[in-house]
């Protein structure tokens, strides 16, 4: 039996056994233009021109992620400005629109009209009745947004342009879901904006470990669709690419993104001393490929931690700041 190779985003993943990369063909993790290399070849070839791989088998329809009916995403341009604190200026065609978070607009030009819509803005949602519209939005609230998103549209003619800002230091991520199986989980909150037609739903974990203590809840956000999404992290992004088997146990608040082909669970540290001592909490996340994961390396929960830790409120002002009183020396300022 061979050892198979395969390129992802440049780099060389492997080695896979047929079964596996069969498995991942069929999961989406893997289409049929990804390049793959075994013994025997002189070069990497396109899967669907491999025999061995040019068909998976029927059960490939069963397993492969629900299609996009109905929607097309519009193709639109960005840029990303910054590097700390950054910001994505989208640019539009006429009639091309961008869906976004409420309040994260930055700027637009000239000719962009801004709509206000129950759910989460996709052309699914807002093709339905008065009951379709409200699950859409019962959804946002389910996953800790605002009830409503907001479309801008470019009604003008030549080029418009929309910028959103990221609410705090970080990194905007641009995903394309196309490459992804048209489906991407990420955390609850990291969502920034889309190009219209990229649904945000919502992703029950079905493991209660993960439902209670995964950091992020029971509920993660999920998006689906076949166009560009950008979400929204702190401190700076690292990707990894996990083979068939691989693991990777991570922070639970570290975690940004996943494909869905990733298993997600969450683990015990080990130890009572090593969850109270060590002070990287009871849980991490186990995250088991194959599939293509982003984590992040301050989540905003670790920020905000700090920042009221320090509060003059909380009893912290003053502590770290240079005085050898510390915060004894506050009781003086009365």
């Amino acid at each position: 039996m061979y050892n198979w190779h395969v390129a992802v985003n440049g780099q060389t993943t492997g080695p896979f056994s047929q079964q596996q990369l069969l498995a991942g063909l069929r999961s989406g993790q893997f289409s049929r233009a990804t390049l793959v290399w075994r013994e025997g070849f002189s070069d990497w070839q396109a899967v669907e021109n491999v025999p061995e791989l040019a068909d998976p088998g029927s059960a490939a329809a069963a397993q492969a992620p629900p299609p996009v009916t109905g929607r097309h995403a519009h193709e639109i341009d960005y840029e990303i400005f910054g590097h700390e604190m950054q910001f994505v200026e989208i640019e539009l065609d006429p009639q091309e629109s961008v869906i976004a978070e409420a309040g994260s607009m930055m700027h637009m030009t000239d000719g962009i009209r801004m709509d206000t819509v129950f759910g989460d803005g996709s052309t699914a949602s807002q093709s339905g009745g008065f009951f379709d519209k409200m699950l859409g939005a019962g959804k946002r609230l389910l996953t800790g947004e605002s009830l409503f998103m907001t479309v801008f549209t470019h009604t003008g003619s030549g080029k418009g342009r929309a910028a959103f800002a990221a609410p705090y230091p970080g990194k905007i991520i641009p995903l394309d879901l196309s490459k992804y199986g048209n489906r991407i989980i990420c955390q609850k909150d990291a969502f920034l904006c889309a190009a219209k037609g990229v649904s945000v739903g919502i992703a029950f974990q079905k493991k209660i470990g993960v439902a209670l203590f995964g950091g992020e809840g029971f509920i993660m956000q999920r998006l689906d669709g076949d166009g560009l999404c950008f979400v929204h992290a702190g401190g700076t992004i690292v990707e990894r690419e996990l083979a068939a088997g691989q693991s990777l146990r991570v922070d639970t608040g570290c975690l940004v993104a996943l494909t869905q082909t990733v298993q997600y669970d969450i683990e015990f540290v080990g130890n009572v001393k090593s969850a109270v001592f060590s002070g990287e909490g009871f849980f991490f996340a186990t995250l088991r490929g194959p599939g293509h994961v982003w984590l992040q390396s301050l989540p905003f929960s670790r920020l905000a931690g700090r920042i009221w830790a320090a509060a003059p409120q909380t009893g912290g002002g003053g502590v770290g700041e240079g005085s050898v009183l510390g915060g004894l020396a506050n009781l003086f300022e009365k």
